[in-house]
């Protein structure tokens, strides 16, 4: 079984300088009580990978507006006036990348392969510095994948063992995401007990899950 703890508990197991992928799209599906928790310990100097940066004061957006972030790796900030400001600024350092490319780096990586290949990009900036690799006379880059030390994503149920079932849209990255972490919280809605989630309602395996964070 997975150790359930408390919010500021798992903010506690990150130290400034870590890598997180944070779940959700403009706040929808991400782990906000514990994002809260994280502003208020303070932790800083953190690699954040996510889609969106939400907003200023809400989601993920809330620990660029209070400069505790240092790199995003991300494909939309057009919602977050922090974000564009510090990036302008020289104060953060931003690596946008196409959403469908973004995820299937991060799917690379939980799936143990060696990156996923693309046309989405060539002939752009996005092709700088990357390897071409052409197959039956197209060309496609080269992506790599992309883990991170932590995986903070938001379920609307898990049981004991950390199975974890998604609410609708608010599913979006975090499945994903729950794979290429060395370690995976899951905030979630409700904790059961093992064996009262059908086996097939089941979208993340407990076995990519390390804690549970009951949100109050």
């Amino acid at each position: 079984m997975v150790k359930i703890i408390s919010a500021k508990e798992a903010a506690s197991l990150i130290k400034s300088g870590e890598s997180i992928m944070f779940g959700g799209f403009l706040a929808v599906g991400s782990a906000e009580t514990i994002i809260e928790e994280l502003k208020e310990l303070g932790t800083s100097d953190l690699e954040m990978i996510v889609i969106a940066t939400d907003y200023e004061d809400k989601g993920v957006g809330i620990l660029v507006s209070n400069k505790q972030v240092s790199s995003i790796k991300t494909s939309h900030i057009g919602t977050n006036k922090a974000t564009q400001n510090q990036m302008n600024n020289n104060e953060i350092k931003v690596d946008l990348i196409p959403q469908g490319t973004l995820l299937e780096q991060i799917r690379s990586a939980g799936a143990g392969l060696g990156g996923v290949l693309t046309p989405t990009g060539l002939g752009t900036v996005v092709a700088e510095g990357k390897q071409v690799i052409e197959v039956d006379g197209k060309e496609f880059l080269l992506e790599k994948p992309i883990s991170a030390d932590f995986a903070l994503i938001r379920a609307k149920k898990a049981d004991k063992y950390g199975n974890l079932v998604y609410d609708k849209t608010a599913r979006n990255s975090n499945p994903i995401m729950a794979t290429a972490a060395k370690i995976t919280i899951a905030e979630v809605d409700e904790i059961v007990e093992a064996g009262e989630i059908p086996a097939e309602d089941v979208v993340t395996p407990g076995v990519f899950v390390d804690y549970l964070v009951l949100k109050k």
